[in-house]
């Protein structure tokens, strides 16, 4: 379809996250926002998300508005033509990230500019990335087209990442260093090695540079939250903007016209928002783990009998892949003890969950996204982080 009237031509911005739920998440909420108000949307995926966002949701999932349209890049692992509902390891995720998706993506840029040409969209205006994707930077650079960095961590937590970047500097990454301008806070809340060729750390230290580099890094908070993260980032940065909380700001937006979009990658088990109708307000316990996070057997069935012994109602979310090596088996003494009073679910609209009457607290893994949802609806957390960023945003719902 080609464009009417060239003067009309919108923004357009294209969107890229880095290919796991946690970070597809808030980007998709910044391209609804985005395209709320007046842009032209192109979010990208990699072929695997792709797969698996039609397998969870069909054709719906991309079925919203001519102006939001979605386009995809190899991911460079091996090819499989079956679906598989799990996140990929991270590990060679990573290290693909790193060698093989920078030529896809000029690719993909030339195919958007050559489409602008012909006059079926509106040329690209700038790209927003993830602040883990450093090769966007490269890629903007050669085209001289303007680019935002988005940080899905918090701003304590991109701090954190920068301060490690200048601690290796001094060949100080160990653990009993404090990290400047952070109360109380270590390397070893973010990262867990002395080593400094580890391949996290030169990871971590790649992301700090382009963040130091990049003209303005935004983030899903706001100043209030994270008041002396924001002064310390403000020194050392040469623009960075609080533009959340996202999900405050989409609930109030009308995005009707999008609402059958959606970023889960895994199919949302509906039936869980009609169990906690039945249920008294501020009664059960939610549970889930993020989309990352994976436990052993024995750690799995050690909260399951905490739950239970709780004997307070529960809806627990259990990802197909959250237990390593193999499906989540749990005994018929633990289903008879807790199925008059707690529901088992293998994935929701996390939002939905957390803002229903019915829920009273959430154990969590303190992932940025389930703390700033938390937070917005009001929910106290019980917190029991992992990794990564995990540790320090804990470190901030307990203490700070």
């Amino acid at each position: 379809m080609q464009m009417s009237n060239p003067a009309e031509k919108k923004p357009h911005a294209v969107l890229i996250p880095y290919s796991v739920q946690g970070h597809i998440n808030p980007l998709f909420g910044l391209a609804k926002l985005l395209h709320h108000r007046g842009f032209h949307i192109t979010f990208v995926h990699t072929e695997y998300n792709y797969k698996r966002l039609f397998n969870s949701r069909g054709l719906k999932a991309f079925d919203g508005s001519p102006d939001f349209h979605f386009e995809t890049i190899p991911d460079g692992l091996p090819l499989t033509d079956e679906v598989v509902n799990v996140t990929q390891d991270l590990a060679p995720l990573s290290k693909s990230v790193r060698e093989n998706f920078l030529l896809p993506f000029r690719e993909l840029l030339a195919r958007l500019h050559d489409s602008a040409i012909a006059g079926h969209i509106p040329p690209v205006t700038g790209l927003v990335s993830d602040y883990s994707l450093t090769f966007t930077t490269q890629a903007a650079q050669e085209i001289t087209l303007p680019i935002l960095l988005f940080s899905t961590a918090s701003a304590s937590s991109l701090l954190s990442i920068l301060q490690i970047r200048i601690l290796s500097d001094k060949g100080l990454i160990s653990l009993k260093d404090r990290i400047p301008t952070m109360k109380n806070f270590r390397p070893n809340h973010f990262i867990r090695t002395t080593d400094p060729n580890n391949f996290i750390v030169k990871s971590i230290i790649d992301m700090a540079d382009s963040v130091l580099k990049a003209p303005t890094t935004v983030i899903n908070t706001y100043e209030e939250l994270e008041t002396e993260a924001f002064k310390a980032l403000s020194s050392m940065l040469p623009s960075v903007c609080p533009i959340g909380p996202f999900p405050s700001f989409l609930n109030q937006s009308p995005q009707n016209h999008l609402e059958s979009l959606a970023s889960n990658l895994w199919k949302e088990d509906t039936e869980c928002l009609e169990w906690l109708k039945s249920k008294e307000p501020n009664s059960v316990v939610y549970v889930n783990f993020g989309s990352i996070t994976v436990m052993s057997p024995e750690k799995l069935l050690e909260f399951a009998w905490g739950l239970a012994n709780s004997k307070r109602p529960f809806l627990w979310i259990i990802r197909p892949d959250l237990v390593i090596g193999g499906s989540v088996i749990l005994s018929s003494e633990f289903v008879n003890e807790i199925s008059d009073r707690s529901l088992i679910a293998s994935w929701c609209s996390q939002e939905q969950v957390l803002n229903h009457p019915s829920i009273g607290g959430f154990l969590t893994h303190c992932g940025w996204n389930s703390t700033i949802e938390s937070i917005c609806a009001g929910v106290p957390m019980v917190c029991w982080p992992f990794f990564a960023d995990q540790p320090t945003n804990c470190r901030n719902i307990c203490n700070e």
